[in-house]
């Protein structure tokens, strides 16, 4: 008889803005049931492109994985939370941290952190070159 590992509940990240929800299903396991992460890489590089989305008022490309962290297997049915923010803005480009938590379909209320990843999207023109993001719009002086 084996131990079976269970890390302790996470709580979920007040600071951060939940961009995705998403539940894998079957076609989406690997060998060993497990879900693939090349699935979750996937998931991840969606919901890391909303915010940025905000900045760039138009196309952009993943131009970089800063960091990709696998910390506990996705199953299927798990309900797939997707929290990211801000972490720079540049001239051309915007960096962002995804985390993602697992609420397990057999012990709801209960969230799992399962993955985290830093990814940066860069604004392209229509030649897909890198362009500069536009400026914000300042207030108007009084």
């Amino acid at each position: 008889m084996s131990a079976s590992f269970s890390p302790p509940p996470a709580p979920l990240p007040t600071d951060h803005e939940l961009v995705l929800k998403v539940i894998p299903m079957p076609g989406d396991c690997n060998a060993n049931g497990d879900i693939f992460g090349g699935w979750v890489m996937a998931q991840v590089d969606l919901a890391g492109s909303v915010l940025p989305a905000r900045y760039v008022q138009g196309r952009m490309a993943t131009v970089a994985v800063n960091e990709f962290i696998f910390k506990q297997p996705v199953r299927v049915g798990d309900i797939l939370s997707f929290f990211s923010h801000i972490t720079r803005v540049g001239n051309t480009s915007v960096t962002v941290q995804v985390e993602v938590f697992a609420e397990r379909f057999s012990d709801q209320g209960r969230y799992v952190k399962v993955t985290q990843a830093t990814l940066t999207y860069v604004a392209i023109d229509a030649q897909g070159r890198p362009r500069p993001l536009p400026k914000p719009d300042t207030p108007a002086q009084a």
